[in-house]
């Protein structure tokens, strides 16, 4: 059996207590801690935080309507955008993304996520008349949409501060941030994969800037890009920071580069192993972010499932609609009967929530699973053979 050392076991026990890190003492316990110790110290924080809950774990309906794949961005690991002027590039008009809307509603969904490319034309103003609408005609749908990046790039159309940007959005509608564009926040992994972006420190601070106007978000990672473990462990120390001041991250979700149709070409990969320890270690070390979720969409449903024995408390979406990551090369479906029976068979009792993590039905009974197979993931992709729902 691999012994920790002293000191890096009293890291472990504390953090499993729900007690406070550091970042270095995160890294040596990424590096070096035993699987499944970490699994285990990971479950004892999360047990801890949710207690009187921690039997459950959780999932939601939602649809990211992607509006535009234009964008003068050219992320390297993006398989979706097209560059301005491209002929494969595309906008949906308005009363599309409304069809989109309604068909949320009608398979049940309760979350819009609105994301889409940094489109040359695309300012403050677009936005506001496409979140408008969107309430007027649902208002039961909750716009968690957006982030940093975009805030960046239409404020700069518009010719208007951040602040006003955001405040603009929050009266038009929007409820929430989804944390978009984070990708890898220290300067050097960055760079490299996405040098026309914004910095890590300026992402922060536009999300800082939202949790001070009222906007919550969560916060996301991109895994695999060629980012070595130490900058993995600066990007979520970071983010511990800026929670530090505001409280306004709700969750923290990393999620794994996918390698088709991008200028990486799949040069690096992050292992399901380091994945999973990533959770572990997000649930040890952010002891001030309340939720971790595990991405079935980029790492499967059976590594997802795992992710709910090292930390994780919620297992994403039934996403009715994806083209970032399904142009990259994810192809894992799912369906909410799916995504039931994988956290039930994971030992724990499946419930349906809202933006806010509250739960809207509790599936405490097998008797009284749903049984509508239309509730499943891609129902239509710009990256797969269209499929609507009849």
């Amino acid at each position: 059996m691999v012994s920790l050392g002293t000191e890096l076991q009293d890291a472990l026990d504390r953090a499993a207590d729900g007690g406070r890190i550091s970042e270095q003492e995160a890294l040596e316990l990424y590096r070096h801690a035993p699987l499944h110790a970490l699994g285990r110290a990971a479950d004892a924080a999360r047990r801890k935080r949710f207690a009187g809950t921690a039997d459950i774990a959780t999932y939601i309906i939602e649809r990211n309507i992607n509006y535009t794949n234009v964008c003068v961005t050219a992320c390297k690991f993006c398989a979706f955008y097209a560059p301005p002027k491209s002929e494969k590039g595309w906008s949906r008009d308005l009363d599309e993304i409304l069809r989109r809307c309604g068909e949320t509603v009608q398979l049940g969904g309760t979350q819009i996520m609105f994301q889409g490319g940094h489109h040359p034309d695309y300012g403050v103003e677009y936005y506001e008349t496409a979140f408008r609408a969107i309430k007027a005609q649902y208002p039961q749908l909750v716009i968690h949409s957006l982030g940093a990046s975009e805030v960046q790039h239409m404020a700069k159309v518009s010719g208007v501060g951040i602040e006003e940007a955001i405040a603009r959005l929050k009266t038009a509608g929007l409820d929430s941030f989804a944390g978009a564009g984070a990708e890898l926040l220290p300067a050097r992994p960055r760079n490299v994969i996405a040098p026309l972006k914004e910095s890590g420190e300026r992402w922060l601070e536009i999300m800082e800037s939202a949790h001070r106007l009222g906007l919550e978000s969560t916060s996301t990672m991109l895994m695999g890009t060629g980012e070595t473990n130490t900058e993995r462990i600066r990007h979520i120390a970071m983010i511990r920071e800026v929670q530090d001041r505001t409280g306004g991250f709700r969750a923290f979700i990393p999620y794994t580069y996918q390698p088709e149709n991008n200028h990486l070409k799949g040069r690096t990969q992050a292992t399901t192993i380091e994945y999973i320890r990533m959770i572990a270690i997000a649930r040890l070390f952010l002891h001030n972010v309340a939720h971790i979720q595990g991405s079935w969409l980029t790492v499967g449903k059976e590594a997802g499932q795992l992710t709910l024995h090292y930390g994780a408390d919620d297992l994403g979406s039934v996403m009715l609609e994806e083209n970032v990551v399904s142009s990259a090369g994810a192809r894992h479906r799912s369906n909410r009967m799916e995504l039931i029976n994988l956290i039930r068979t994971a030992g724990r009792v499946p419930a349906q929530r809202d933006t806010l993590y509250n739960h809207l039905v509790v599936h405490t009974d097998p008797a009284d699973d749903p049984v509508d197979d239309q509730v499943r993931s891609h129902i239509a992709s710009t990256a797969l053979p269209l499929v609507e729902v009849g």
